[in-house]
C-alpha cells in the first residue's frame, strides 16, 4: 500500500513517468503514441511533467494547449471513447499504485474531466468536418 503523498514536482515526475510506462506498451492505446503521432519521451515527458504540475500543485509551469494535438491525433486515427476510458484506468491505476492523500483524488477528477472535455471537443469536430 502507497504512503507517499502526492505534493511536489518529483512526485509529479515520478507518477508521470510510471504512467507512460504503463501507456507505451498498452495494447489499447499504445499505438497511439507510437505509431499514430510517434511521440519522443525524453522531450514529451518533462512537458507532461510540467502540465500536470501546473493542474495539481497551482504551480504555472505549463503553457500549452494539449487539445490541438490530440484533435491532429484524432484526424489520424479515431479517438474513441474506449480509448479515453482505457487511457483513464492506466492513470487512476498508476497514482493509486504510488500515492495517496488529497491530491490523489484531484487528479483523478481533472483527468476525468479531461478526458470528457476532449471526447466533447473531437466529438464537435467530427459533426462540424463531417468526419
Amino acid at each position: 500500500m502507497p504512503v507517499k503523498t502526492l505534493s511536489g514536482a518529483e512526485d509529479i515526475k515520478l507518477l508521470v513517468h510510471n504512467f507512460y510506462d504503463k501507456l507505451m506498451v498498452d495494447e489499447v492505446i499504445g499505438h497511439f503514441f507510437t505509431s499514430v503521432v510517434p511521440i519522443d519521451l525524453t522531450e514529451h515527458l518533462p512537458i507532461i511533467c510540467r502540465f500536470w504540475e501546473a493542474m495539481l500543485l497551482d504551480n504555472p509551469v505549463y503553457q500549452g494547449n494539449p487539445m490541438t494535438k490530440h484533435l491532429v491525433m484524432d484526424e489520424i486515427s479515431s479517438l474513441e471513447p474506449e480509448h479515453f476510458q482505457r487511457w483513464l484506468t492506466l492513470w487512476e491505476e498508476t497514482l493509486d499504485a504510488h500515492f495517496i492523500g488529497p491530491n490523489v483524488d484531484k487528479a483523478k477528477e481533472r483527468a476525468r474531466n479531461i478526458a470528457l472535455l476532449m471526447q466533447h471537443k473531437v466529438s464537435m469536430r467530427r459533426k462540424k468536418t463531417g468526419f
